[in-house]
């Protein structure tokens, strides 16, 4: 057990508590007024103690700044380099120049409250999400050291993301866009493969075999803050998917006079970038063919994998041909991204019963007749 011994000073009579922590090294506290508060401090200390969930107040007098330090580098190795790249420019921006000089047992759930209402009034949900996932992130692990009793951070609510409209290109628009682009073969193979941009200009001769019309996805080139960086694709697994017959002329070309390490598109050495989003090759090209045709929608270059998921289905792709197409973990993830694609086949289904109905029903009359 523990002990209160009182204590003078110019104030008057104080008292202390003096504690064995469960590793036997020795606590205290002062500041106690009254003999009756320094002893419930003392009771509540045993508690804590036999029930496992004590934790001395010293150890919570950490900055939020030391532990997201250490946060971050333990976190570097277990992401993507893009991922990283936003998780610490969240810290850094936001996280760290509001909590980085507070000790970590001093935050309270209203003030983390406050201040993601605050970065809501003109920062994106993504963006919001992702400091509130840096800060949390910090706060879990103290409380798994025993620094806190539990993450204040936890359950904090954000404001919904409002989803863009998704901008599906017809197989005419397709070809259109890639008719003005400077690129038109990278377009068609985006717009009918759904790869992602870093898988597809990631791409060697290497990695093609022609006579079965497939490629083989085993790297991933992305653009870190102005810097390609080469890893493996997006849920570490590769994957191979088949490219349509009416692109096969223009790969053939490509591997034709091109080493094996050679990249497949572009100049086969430099990673091909979209460029400006507003002045880049891939803009100026959408823009040319907007002029052309009113009803073409404003895309990204991300949207030509959706139009690919788009085209697929229209031509019959069942969920799991389309998972594995778009390299998705889990048939749930297809689903739940291109769910409103699928809204036209309840008209089929609700057609195709009232036929089988029909028939079945027609075929038992005539069979008692």
């Amino acid at each position: 057990m523990g002990s209160i011994h009182p204590y003078e000073n110019k104030s008057g009579k104080w008292y202390r508590v003096l504690y064995k922590k469960p590793n036997n090294s020795q606590g205290q506290k002062r500041g106690f007024k009254l003999k009756r508060d320094a002893q419930a401090f003392l009771d509540a200390v045993e508690v804590s103690k036999r029930s496992g969930e004590f934790i001395a107040p010293s150890d919570g007098r950490i900055t939020i700044g030391s532990l997201g330090a250490e946060w971050l580098a333990a976190h570097k190795h277990t992401v993507k380099p893009s991922t990283f790249h936003s998780i610490e420019s969240a810290w850094r921006n936001h996280v760290h120049p509001k909590w980085g000089d507070r000790f970590v047992s001093s935050l309270l759930r209203s003030e983390i409250k406050a201040w993601v209402a605050s970065l809501s009034e003109n920062r994106s949900p993504t963006t919001v999400s992702r400091c509130l996932g840096v800060l949390s992130g910090i706060l879990h692990d103290a409380a798994e050291d025993k620094r806190i009793s539990s993450n204040p951070a936890e359950g904090v609510k954000i404001a919904r993301r409002t989803s863009r409209s998704r901008g599906y290109l017809t197989h005419s628009q397709a070809e259109a866009l890639a008719l003005e682009s400077k690129y038109p073969d990278f377009v068609r193979f985006l717009a009918y493969t759904g790869l992602r941009w870093g898988e597809a200009t990631g791409l060697r001769v290497g990695h093609v075999d022609q006579p079965a019309r497939r490629v083989l996805i085993v790297e991933n080139a992305v653009n870190v803050n102005g810097k390609m960086v080469i890893g493996t694709p997006k849920m570490h697994e590769s994957r191979s998917i088949v490219y349509p017959a009416f692109l096969a002329p223009a790969i053939e070309s490509a591997c034709a006079s091109r080493a094996s390490h050679a990249l497949l598109w572009g100049d086969g050495v430099n990673y091909l970038r979209p460029g400006n989003a507003e002045s880049g090759w891939f803009a100026a090209a959408r823009k040319r063919a907007q002029a052309n045709d009113a009803a073409f929608p404003t895309i990204t270059p991300h949207d030509l994998r959706h139009t690919a998921a788009s085209l697929a289905i229209s031509a019959g792709a069942n969920i799991k041909v389309l998972q594995r197409m778009l390299g998705h973990a889990s048939a749930a993830m297809t689903l739940d991204r291109y769910a409103d694609l699928f809204e036209d086949d309840l008209d089929k289904v609700a057609g195709a019963l009232h036929q089988a109905r029909q028939d079945q029903l027609l075929a038992k009359g005539r069979h008692g007749a």
